[in-house]
C-alpha cells in the first residue's frame, strides 16, 4: 500500500468524527493534503519535529480533527500529510499557535518544497 492509498484510507475513515450532534447545523470540514520533500540528510530531525507539531496540534486544538503523516515506501523523503480541521476558522486558528510556528522555523531548512492541495471531501467514515 503505498502512502497516497493510505490518504485515501484516512479521509475515509473520519467521516463520523464531523457528523455534527442532533440539532446541530453541519459544518464544513476543512481537509487538505501536503505534499514534502525533505532533505534526505536531516529526515530524522524533520521527524522529530513533524512529531512534536502534530501531537501537540492534536492535544491543544479543538478545531484539529485529525494530522497524518505518513512518507512514500519507496521514498522516505516524500511526505504526505492529510489535515482535517472543523471547518477553514480551524484551520487559520492552527496556523497562528505557537507550535506551528515553532514547526515551521525549525523546518524551513528542512523542506525542499511544499505543495499544499485542497481537497473536496466525497465521503468520510471512521469507526467510532
Amino acid at each position: 500500500m503505498d502512502a497516497k492509498q493510505i490518504l485515501v484510507i484516512a479521509v475515509t475513515m473520519l467521516a463520523t468524527m464531523v457528523a455534527p450532534a442532533s440539532g446541530q447545523q453541519a459544518r464544513e470540514p476543512y481537509v487538505r493534503v501536503a505534499e514534502i520533500e525533505i532533505d534526505p540528510s536531516q529526515l530524522e530531525a524533520y521527524k522529530a519535529a513533524a512529531k512534536q507539531q502534530i501531537e501537540a496540534a492534536v492535544r491543544l486544538e479543538p478545531g484539529v480533527l485529525a494530522l497524518y503523516s505518513v512518507a512514500d515506501k519507496d521514498d522516505p523523503t516524500h511526505v504526505f500529510v492529510f489535515e482535517m480541521y472543523a471547518d477553514v476558522e480551524a484551520y487559520k486558528a492552527h496556523l497562528e499557535t505557537a507550535h506551528f510556528k515553532k514547526y515551521k522555523v525549525t523546518t524551513q531548512d528542512i523542506v525542499k518544497s511544499l505543495k499544499l492541495r485542497d481537497t473536496v471531501p466525497i465521503l468520510l467514515g471512521a469507526k467510532p
